[in-house]
């Protein structure tokens, strides 16, 4: 699918996180969508049916609460179905790579796009991350730039500061 393509119909709803609002979003293939209200690139309200807003959607409210686990301390790793189809092929292994830095780790654009096997790439790995539709779920804030400075995170650099002291980084 191209960049801004989005599926026609998503199940969503809202949720609040001690980093703010976030609307969660949901295929028939899994959770496609976690975005903070005010985060760059997110899809505009207006996209959002209110006949779509649920309360009792299974997939959803999972996301909801294991969101809350994390926020919590109680939560390492989210075990949620993932869409994440709205990607090129590019974008979709650089999120999944992302799936593989464990709560905790850090890691480098160069690396992560070297693991990918794109060791030139680190440029548009990066441009990936920062497209990244799943904030938190997909853990793009465990990327660092080269020498290990706070880069990009389109939900605000604080956030992704606050998300990796969560995580137990003192660094920051």
């Amino acid at each position: 699918m191209p960049r801004n393509a989005r599926p026609p119909v998503w199940h969503h709803r809202r949720t609040d996180t001690p980093l703010g609002k976030m609307t969660l979003a949901r295929t028939n293939q899994g959770l496609c969508g976690a975005w903070f209200e005010d985060q760059r690139d997110a899809p505009p309200a207006s996209q959002f049916l209110p006949t779509l807003a649920r309360t009792d959607d299974p997939v959803l409210n999972a996301a909801a609460d294991q969101l809350q686990a994390y926020f919590g301390g109680r939560l390492q790793r989210f075990d949620l179905p993932l869409d994440l189809s709205a990607g090129t092929a590019f974008q979709q292994a650089v999120w999944h790579a992302l799936l593989d830095i464990s709560h905790g780790q850090l890691d480098r654009y160069s690396a992560l796009a070297q693991r990918i096997g794109k060791p030139a790439a680190v440029r548009a790995a990066g441009g990936a991350i920062g497209l990244n539709p799943l904030s938190i779920i997909v853990p793009c804030h465990r990327v660092l730039g080269r020498n290990g400075q706070l880069t990009g995170y389109s939900g605000g650099l604080w956030r992704k500061q606050m998300l990796l002291r969560l995580e137990g980084h003192t660094l920051l």
